[in-house]
This record gives structure tokens, sequence and C-alpha cells, in this order.
């Protein structure tokens, strides 16, 4: 007699009500299992170290690099040698690139309190200080704002952006590192701890103030004022999801950017490029940014999840690959800390009006989580 083969159903994914009740409930949107908490704390670890690099780089460029036409070493923060550039160019490095690429998406999408005060008559006044100032010791400069007046504005904006996505990871690169610590004393030992850790790190650094100062020919101008009022979470913190894990960016290769194939919306806040979106396809391909990431975290993975992808997947083999699903699951712990952070009242209200307003902030997120790869959740 044939045997008959066990049919293999799909996985049953979370709908949206399901959602909503995690996130009410305080139960976390990826599934609690050990494994999950190994591969996520690990991999944080992992990026918690490679976000210290981009930190001090960003900020020493936004320190450093005000109107420079040609930035060229603008990686070497921590200063030039011939031997640094021998390894820059061999590609035995940090790839700050991939800053660069998260940089971009949040100066193109521009969502947030840092980018509607990019747009008031207070920094533009600061910007034509710095330009002031610098056109005074260079006629290149002073040429350029005649012929393109703004050109040089909009690279201040991108630069202060820079200089703002250095100070977020710095906080992020702290909270990810002493997760790491917290697991290996037992402090954290299940999926919810970790979303709790995040929370609280995103919570007590909340208002914590953005600001941005240059120092040009002896004269100090503020880019980023303390009368401006911009603080880390709400200006900085939350436009950073939206950019990064929510809208992203297409990578070249993977779609048309032709009009005429229309696969690309015209209309860039429809956009489901980010993290939360991505397949985890093979990392380390030509033209895919967060390949350098993985690299990056590669290059200082722990040696238990090392150990892990071992038994896992096709070891070695695909390692790049099992990097990126993991940090889309850990990706899926910070938004969901995010939301934590931001819910507009305590979960445990017993007030109705307060618990309807949970339910609709609840609501609105999880409406975005649906067309994530909810499937990296199971």
């Amino acid at each position: 007699m044939t045997p008959t083969a066990t049919p293999v159903h799909p996985p049953v994914l979370p709908n949206q009500e399901e959602l909503i009740r995690r996130l009410l409930s305080d139960t976390p949107l990826l599934k609690d299992t050990p494994d999950h908490l190994l591969q996520v704390v690990n991999v944080l670890e992992s990026y918690g170290l490679v976000l210290d690099a981009y930190s001090k780089n960003l900020v020493d460029q936004g320190e450093q690099q005000m109107l420079n036409p040609f930035p060229v070493f603008r990686f070497f923060h921590e200063g030039f040698s011939l031997k640094r550039f021998w390894t820059h160019l061999m590609g035995d490095r940090i790839n700050f690139e991939y800053a660069e690429y998260c940089q971009k998406a949040m100066f193109w999408h521009g969502t947030g309190g840092l980018d509607a005060y990019l747009d008031t008559p207070e920094f533009a006044e600061a910007c034509q200080r710095i330009i002031k100032c610098k056109s005074a010791r260079d006629p290149l400069l002073a040429l350029n704002n005649r012929l393109y007046p703004d050109f040089a504005p909009e690279a201040i904006r991108s630069l202060t952006t820079i200089y703002c996505l250095g100070l977020f990871w710095r906080v992020m690169s702290d909270i990810f590192v002493d997760l790491a610590r917290r697991y290996a004393i037992k402090e954290v030992t299940c999926v919810n701890d970790v979303v709790h850790h995040i929370r609280d790190g995103l919570v007590a650094a909340a208002g914590s103030p953005i600001e941005y100062k240059v120092s040009i020919g002896g004269e100090e101008i503020w880019v980023l004022p303390p009368e401006a009022g911009l603080t880390f979470l709400v200006d900085v913190a939350v436009p950073y999801v939206e950019a990064v894990f929510f809208r992203g960016m297409p990578f070249l290769g993977t779609v048309s950017y032709n009009a005429q194939a229309r696969q690309i919306s015209p209309d860039i806040s429809d956009f489901k490029y980010g993290a939360l979106y991505a397949d985890p396809i093979p990392s380390m391909g030509a033209g895919i940014p967060p390949s350098l990431c993985m690299q990056d975290m590669y290059r200082h993975l722990p040696e238990e999840l090392s150990l892990w992808y071992d038994d896992n997947g096709r070891g070695q083999t695909d390692v790049h690959v099992q990097i990126c699903v993991s940090f889309q699951k850990s990706m899926f712990c910070v938004t969901n800390a995010a939301i934590a952070g931001t819910m507009p009242h305590p979960l445990d209200s017993d007030d109705p009006e307060q618990q309807a307003a949970n339910r609709a902030y609840a609501k609105a997120w999880s409406g975005r989580l649906m067309g994530c790869q909810r499937v990296a959740l199971l």
C-alpha cells in the first residue's frame, strides 16, 4: 500500500485583530520562543557595535564636513593613515555607505518634527549665516551660491540629518549593547523582556534635546538651537522608523525605475520598501545596501549566534541571508517597542476613552503592519 503524504499547510499569519490584541495586551509581535530570543539579542548586540561606529562617523561628519565640496575622507573619523586607507580600499572596514543610505531615506521622506523645522525661517537664516562665513574663505562656494542659491542650503539640510541620525544611533547602540549585557546575566529571558528593554530605553531618552551647532572661522552658529524644542523620540526616532522600517527606497536591480513599467509608486508616501517589508533576498547582491550592513554585523557576530547558524539553514553558506532574517525579526521588536513607548495612555487604564484612544492607535499601526513580512513573526 502506497503511503499517503501528509499535506503541509501554509502557516496562519496573524490578522489585524490579532496584531491589535498583541499591541494592547503587552504581547510581543514576534513569537516568544527561545530561538527568537537567541537570534534577536545576539543580532542586536552585533548591530549595536556597528551602530557605535556609524554614530561616531556621522556625528564627526556633522562637525567637520560642513559644506565641504569634496568630502573624500569623511569615513576616516579616527584619523587618516596609509594603513587605514589601504584597508578601506580592500573593503576590510565598516561600511559607512549603509549609514548614508539610511540618512538619505530619512532626508528624502522627510517626516516628523526635524523635517518641519528644516522648513522654518530660523533654519533658513542659520543657513545663510553659515554660507556667508564659509564663502568668505571659499570663493568656489561663493560663486556656486550665486549661480545656484538653493544648493548650499540643501547640503546643510542633508548634513543636519546626518548629524541627527548619528545622535539617534548613539542612543540605540547603547540600548542594544546593554541588552546583551542583561541577557548574559539572565535579566532578559524572553522576547517580551527584549521589547520592554528597548521600550524603556526609548522612553528614557524620549525628551533628550536634539541640538546642533557648528564652528566656522571661530564663530559658533546654531543649526538646531535649543529654542527649536526638538527631542529624541518624536522628532528623530519615530521619523527614522517611518523612513527606514516602513518606507525605505527601492533597491537598484530589484525593480524597474522605468516610469512605464509602473513598478514604483509616484507617491513616496506609498513606498513599502522598508526593513519590515523586505524579502530576505540573498544578501551581498550588487546594489543592495543592506548587504553592507549584514557584512558589518557578520564581522561582529557573537559566537552563540554563529554556532546557531551552523545548525540552522545552510550553515555558514548562507549566513548573510540568515543574519538578514534575524535582523528583520529584531526590527519588529524595535518597532513593537516604539509603538509601546508612544502609546497615548497606559495599557492598564480603566478609562473607556483612554482605552478607545489606545485601540485606535494600535489599529493604525497594525494596519501598516499588515503589509509587512508577517511570516517573520511566527
